[in-house]
C-alpha cells in the first residue's frame, strides 16, 4: 500500500475536486490518503473529511510541520508527498510507486526517490511570464531535479535519508539536495499539469520565496543539517539554453531581468509570506496523466 500525504492550506476551492480524482479507481487497501490541513480559515478540512481520508486539523500554518505530522501518522511505503493544487489520478501514484520496485533502465539500479514530468501551463500569462517558463523548463537542472513538480515519491530506503523535514521553506528542494542523480528517476510516462503565475508580479513573489528557501536549505547544509545542495550557475540559461537553442534568446532578456528582480526581494523581505495564490483556481486544476 502506498501513503499519500497532501499538506494543504486554505485550498478549499480546490482540493474536493482532487482528492475526488485521487481516490477514483483504488480502494482503500491500495492507498493511504493524509491531508494535513494547516492553519486554515476556510473549509479546507471539512472538504477533505467529506471525502472519506484521513485528515489533520493543525491550528498553526507551516508545511515542514504538516509534513512532519503526516508523516508520523502514515503507516507504509512508499511515500508520496503531494501538492494539495496538483491533479493526479490514482495510476499516476501506482506508476511512481513500482518506479521504486525496480531497476531504472538508464541506471540498472533501483531509485529511491521519483517524480514525473512536468508540462507548465502557461496559456493565457503574459509575454514576460511565457518567456521566464520557456528558459527555466529548459535549464538542466530543471529537467533533472525532483522539485518544482508538485509530487514526489520516496522508497522506505530513500525515506530512511532524513529523520524529519527541516523548518525551512524549500521542502522538495530539500528532498532533491539528499538524492544522487543515479538515485532518483523522472518518470516521463507521467505528467502533472503545473500551473504557472498569471501575472509578472506574481512570478517575481513565488521566485522571492523560492530564493528565500534555498538559502535557507543552503544554511543547514553549512551547518551539516543536511546534504550539500547543488548550485546552478548564474549563466546556465545563457550556456545550457539559449547557446544552443539561439532562436531564445528574445526570451532570456525577460528571464534574467526577472531572475536579478526575485534576488533584490528576497535579501530585503525578510520573513513575510510571499505566497502565490493566483495558480489556486479550481477551474485551472485539470488532471496530469
Amino acid at each position: 500500500m502506498t501513503s499519500v500525504i497532501i499538506v494543504a492550506y486554505n485550498e478549499a476551492s480546490i482540493i474536493g475536486q482532487n482528492l475526488d480524482l485521487l481516490l477514483s479507481g483504488t480502494s482503500r487497501d491500495d492507498m493511504e490518503v493524509i491531508v494535513v490541513a494547516n492553519g486554515c480559515v476556510d473549509a479546507t478540512a471539512a472538504v477533505a473529511r467529506a471525502r472519506g481520508v484521513r485528515v489533520l486539523d493543525l491550528p498553526d500554518p507551516g508545511k515542514s510541520a504538516a509534513l512532519n505530522a503526516g508523516d508520523a501518522v502514515a503507516t507504509s511505503f512508499p511515500r508520496v508527498y503531494l501538492d494539495a493544487d496538483i491533479a493526479v489520478s490514482s495510476a499516476m501514484v501506482r506508476a511512481l510507486a513500482d518506479a521504486l520496485s525496480r531497476p531504472d533502465a538508464g541506471t540498472g539500479t533501483v531509485p529511491l526517490a521519483a517524480a514525473p514530468d512536468r508540462h507548465l501551463v502557461v496559456r493565457g500569462r503574459p509575454l514576460a511570464v511565457r518567456c521566464y517558463f520557456a528558459i527555466q523548463s529548459r535549464l538542466p537542472a530543471a529537467r533533472s531535479g525532483l522539485y518544482g513538480r508538485g509530487m514526489i515519491a520516496l522508497s522506505e530506503r530513500g525515506r530512511a535519508r532524513f529523520a524529519r523535514f527541516p523548518d525551512i521553506l524549500a521542502d522538495d528542494l530539500f528532498l532533491d539536495s539528499l538524492f544522487a542523480e543515479s538515485e532518483r528517476v523522472i518518470l516521463t510516462s507521467v505528467r502533472t499539469e503545473v500551473q504557472t503565475p498569471r501575472s509578472t508580479r506574481d512570478l517575481v513573489l513565488r521566485l522571492t520565496r523560492v530564493r528565500r528557501g534555498n538559502a535557507e536549505l543552503r544554511a543547514l547544509s553549512g551547518q551539516g543539517g543536511v546534504h550539500e545542495v547543488r548550485r546552478s550557475s548564474r549563466i546556465s540559461w545563457l550556456r545550457h539554453v539559449v547557446l544552443r537553442q539561439p532562436w531564445l534568446l528574445p526570451a532570456g532578456v525577460p528571464y534574467a531581468v526577472i531572475t536579478v528582480l526575485a534576488d533584490l526581494r528576497a535579501r530585503r523581505v525578510g520573513d513575510r509570506w510571499e505566497r502565490d495564490s493566483s495558480t489556486r483556481r479550481p477551474d485551472d486544476a485539470g488532471p496530469g496523466r
